[in-house]
């Protein structure tokens, strides 16, 4: 792995830093397809959008493109993450008590995930852990992931791909580090995530642009029987990309043309 610190290499921060002791800061997970970081207009919209609602200032774009770029040009294909911490501080939450932003740029090699996950869809499972309500920061990918790290401890099973989460009026919300779709006729149904949830990059790109594919998407309150009703389902992020989804629990779907003709056209992003 190499990793940029405030611009220098590096492995070590304070541990007066406000991400280390409080999860004060956001984060961007992100793949590097031939040393450019993929769907990169959408993530930098999401990091600043996530940073502003924490009252943190992002770093410059171009920055942050030219740290990424450095470090993964050695790559073909690569994963990166970007972190974004109030920086370090004096004991206590006040926020005045902050000095400079940290800011950590790391890349490492990947070679993805098994091509069949997206063409022949995976196999998720319920989780029993139930996620909390906070509209404060509903959306947000900040630091403190503890719930899905809870929720992803529950299986062990290496032919489930992914875990889904209801939060505590029963609601499902995403997947341990997805966003979930329902397909119901020609909509494309995805939770609402004023409560709880993160808003991915690719959850961003399918709102702008769905409509070109005859589809209308709707964030509305979604049961685990939505789900289970649902023409088609399928699972996001940055990483995997598409993944439909192929099975959960009794329930089976066939694959869709539709997903596979989404999919084709998210990996052609720049």
């Amino acid at each position: 792995m190499a990793m940029l610190i405030n611009g220098l290499p590096g492995e070590v921060v304070s541990a007066l830093d406000r991400g280390f002791n409080y999860g004060d800061g956001v984060f961007r997970t992100l793949r590097l397809r031939g040393g450019r970081p993929w769907m990169w207009r959408w993530q930098y919209a999401r990091l600043a959008d996530d940073a502003a609602r924490l009252r943190l200032e992002a770093p410059d774009e171009q920055l942050l493109l030219d740290e990424l770029m450095a470090l993964g040009r050695e790559h073909e294909s690569a994963v990166a993450k970007i972190v974004l911490t109030r920086g370090a501080g004096a004991r206590g939450y006040a926020m005045s008590a902050a000095r400079a932003p940290t800011r950590i740029v790391s890349v490492s090699p990947w070679q993805g995930y098994p091509q069949e996950y997206g063409e022949q869809g995976v196999t998720a499972c319920w989780c029993e852990l139930r996620l909390s309500i906070q509209p404060a920061l509903a959306g947000v990918k900040h630091l403190n992931r503890l719930e899905n790290v809870l929720a992803r401890s529950e299986w062990d099973d290496p032919a489930i791909q992914e875990g889904l989460l209801l939060d505590q009026d029963g609601w499902l919300v995403e997947g341990t580090m997805s966003n979930v779709y329902l397909l119901r006729g020609r909509q494309l149904l995805t939770p609402r995530l004023d409560r709880n949830g993160v808003n991915g990059a690719v959850r961003d790109w399918l709102t702008g642009n769905i409509s070109d594919f005859g589809l209308e998407f709707i964030e509305m309150r979604l049961s685990a029987a939505d789900l289970i009703d649902a023409d088609a389902a399928f699972l996001s992020n940055s990483l995997m990309g598409i993944w439909p989804l192929a099975r959960l629990g009794e329930r089976v779907w066939t694959p869709s043309p539709l997903l596979q003709a989404l999919r084709q056209a998210l990996l052609q992003q720049a």
